[in-house]
């Protein structure tokens, strides 16, 4: 059965526009994780095809300085993952939500608990970066039957042949990685970036999203162009974090309603 984040991703691919999702981190708000569902009002309202939502955590390895700044933010206030998964349970959303996080806080958590008690939530993804496909394992029996997608990403380092093994039994999306290194570098695309994520949407047999140092529109109008649509994380955190509200609205108005060629 195809999963919930896939269908909803297809549908917007089949209404020929580009999907757009933003990244923020959980309880990074002035009022913590009582702002969290009101920051995803605004990206709901403005037109998010879905929301990924990041988990504070004290050695984030693929995080760039601001997502790993406002992670401190939170983390000072007291945020958990066992908090966030709580307050996700108090409220549906719009749009499916896919939380970012790293092994270790799932792990102490409880890989079982956690998964079973996120079927109480508009959670319908799972990105784990320090997670390596060999030891995909570890999620797999509790993901089986689940509505929660565990999302690959592949790098631009990824050879061939890996990328069809990730993509073989991929669901949700592929995270492309547009960048070598951590998040919220800019300008800093290889020249070869365009036909890597054009050949990895020719073997995908679902969305192909293209994150990591995506800023502009430009950026979107790019990305549009080899991939199915975009992950925008430094720059919402960011505009966030700096109270602004309508840079953002604007922003992720722009990408969710761009038009396909």
């Amino acid at each position: 059965m195809t999963k919930t984040l896939t269908q909803h991703l297809q549908a917007i691919i089949d209404s020929k526009r580009g999907i757009f999702v933003p990244y923020i981190m959980a309880g990074d708000h002035e009022r913590g994780l009582d702002g969290l569902f009101d920051t995803i009002q605004l990206l709901e309202e403005s037109g998010a095809s879905s929301i990924e939502v990041g988990i504070p955590w004290s050695d984030p390895v693929a995080d760039g300085p601001v997502i790993e700044m406002a992670g401190q933010r939170s983390l000072a206030k007291g945020v958990t993952l066992t908090a966030i998964v709580k307050k996700l349970q108090e409220q549906e959303t719009k749009i499916p939500l896919v939380i970012m996080t790293y092994i270790n806080p799932v792990y102490q958590y409880g890989i079982e608990a956690f998964i079973k008690e996120l079927a109480s939530t508009s959670v319908k993804g799972l990105i784990i970066p320090d997670l390596p496909n060999e030891h995909a394992d570890m999620m797999a029996p509790y993901l089986e039957g689940s509505d929660i997608a565990l999302v690959p990403l592949v790098s631009l380092t990824t050879g061939i042949e890996r990328q069809k093994a990730l993509i073989q039994e991929a669901e949700g999306f592929i995270y492309a990685v547009a960048i070598n290194g951590v998040t919220g570098k800019m300008g800093n695309y290889r020249d070869d970036l365009d036909q890597h994520l054009a050949t990895l949407r020719d073997l995908a047999t679902i969305p192909v999203l293209t994150g990591f140092g995506v800023s502009t529109k430009e950026d979107i109008q790019r990305f549009n162009q080899v991939s199915d649509g975009v992950i925008v994380g430094s720059k919402i955190v960011r505009d966030l974090h700096e109270g602004k509200t309508s840079d953002v609205k604007d922003f992720v108005d722009y990408g969710s309603h761009f038009i396909k060629c």
